[in-house]
This record gives structure tokens, C-alpha cells and sequence, in this order.
């Protein structure tokens, strides 16, 4: 297993814990995108990705993220596969009923550089020319 994926997975073994306090894996100046969903937009710096995952988590109560599958892509890049669980505040929907989105991870030198978040995820896997399963 490479140290990309290693990171990664480092990531979401402490988001599947519930915290999201650590932000020492990612670059200063990085790049976090929201590539749909409720708020598309995107943000620069540590303190922008912060504001970001602010605003989305606070749509939810209870809101978990838990990786379902890895996909190494190359020597920069890693995609995971996610479920989420948790209820949407205004709309009640039960985000486990809602089929699973995914997260695409650049890397360099050990910090990711840009993090690219779907909620859908055959966007991902459209956007990545990739199949699912």
C-alpha cells in the first residue's frame, strides 16, 4: 500500500471516529471543492476548507461519513467511495437512504493539495471516466 493511500485512510479512520479535528495531512494552500450538492463552490487554505466542512455538516444532524472503498488512482490521486449517515435538518431525508457519494484526494509530498467532494457519486466516477464496482 502506497503512503498516499496510507494517508487517506488515516483521514477517514479518524472521520469515522467523528473527528475532524486534525488538518495536519493537509497542504496550507489547499484546494476544497464541493462539486455539487446543496452548496457547490470552493474554497482556498486550511481555514477555507474548515469554513466549508462547517457549513455541510451543519445541513445534517448526526452526520457520520464513512468510507466504503479506496481506489488508488495513479501516484496523486485517491478516490473514496463513501455512505454517510445521519438526517438532513430541513429536509428529514435519511442520508443512509441516499446512495453514497465520494471524495477524490490530490497529493504531493505527503499533504493532500486539493480535496474534490461529491455527493453524487456516478458524478465522481462520470467526471473520472471510471465504473463502478
Amino acid at each position: 500500500m502506497s503512503e498516499n493511500l496510507d494517508l487517506v485512510r488515516s483521514i477517514y479512520a479518524a472521520h469515522e471516529r467523528g473527528d475532524y479535528s486534525s488538518v495536519g495531512w493537509a497542504h496550507p494552500e489547499i484546494e476544497y471543492v464541493v462539486a455539487d450538492g446543496p452548496e457547490p463552490g470552493s474554497w482556498t487554505g486550511v481555514a477555507g476548507m474548515a469554513e466549508a466542512w462547517r457549513g455541510l455538516s451543519s445541513a445534517a444532524e448526526n452526520l457520520r461519513v464513512l468510507a466504503e472503498e479506496y481506489r488508488e488512482l495513479d501516484d496523486q490521486r485517491v478516490l473514496v467511495l463513501l455512505d454517510a449517515t445521519g438526517r438532513g435538518k430541513t429536509s428529514g431525508i435519511d442520508l443512509h437512504r441516499v446512495r453514497g457519494g465520494a471524495t477524490l484526494f490530490h497529493l504531493c509530498d505527503g499533504k493532500v493539495t486539493r480535496c474534490v467532494v461529491y455527493f453524487n457519486r456516478d458524478r465522481a466516477l462520470a467526471d473520472l471516466g471510471l465504473e463502478d464496482g
